[in-house]
């Protein structure tokens, strides 16, 4: 008598109560991580708004920078085209007109944090002036002797060195 196979059911073993099912449990693992992807995307998205956003400001800082120092400066350009459109100028209206017209350029220095370096009798300081060259002078040595060309600092920052003759040491 030859054995005949003996088919087996396999029958699902019901779930012990506190065990979660696999396939359930799979299932909760892929959602969550559907949401975490989902969470992620929109981050990365919120992220690249924010750089684009931030390149756009950056851009429109340097490209708009000067507008506040450009509109103190149209004040001083219509002086001068009124002082220039006089036909009947004596050398006082001129002189009048030029130190106004200073005077609005100055105000206009000082609103844009534009400072002036006049070092005249101060210690040089390479880091503000440049020298141009050194003469025997009675003053103490390394003091400014000349100044030759103003510097002006920007924010305090050098914008131009201030071109000096410096006082060296006697020898």
């Amino acid at each position: 008598m030859a054995s005949e196979p003996v088919e087996v059911i396999a029958e699902s073993a019901p779930a012990e109560e506190g065990v979660p099912n696999l396939e359930d449990a799979l299932r909760e693992a892929e959602l969550k991580a559907a949401e975490y992807h989902d969470a992620w995307l929109r981050a990365k998205a919120e992220t690249e708004n924010v750089r684009r956003r931030a390149q756009e400001d950056i851009a429109k800082a340097a490209k708009f920078a000067i507008e506040r120092f450009a509109r103190e400066l149209l004040a001083v350009k219509d002086s001068l085209e009124i002082a220039l459109a006089t036909d009947a100028q004596s050398v006082e209206s001129l002189r009048a007109g030029s130190e106004v017209t200073l005077k609005q350029l100055v105000a206009a220095f000082e609103k844009s944090a534009l400072k002036e370096v006049n070092p005249l009798g101060e210690k040089f300081d390479p880091n503000l002036h440049q020298a141009i060259s050194v003469v025997a002078s009675t003053q103490e040595p390394n003091t400014v002797v000349t100044v030759l060309q103003k510097g002006y600092l920007l924010a305090d920052r050098v914008l131009r060195p201030a071109m000096v003759v410096v006082a060296k040491a006697e020898a």
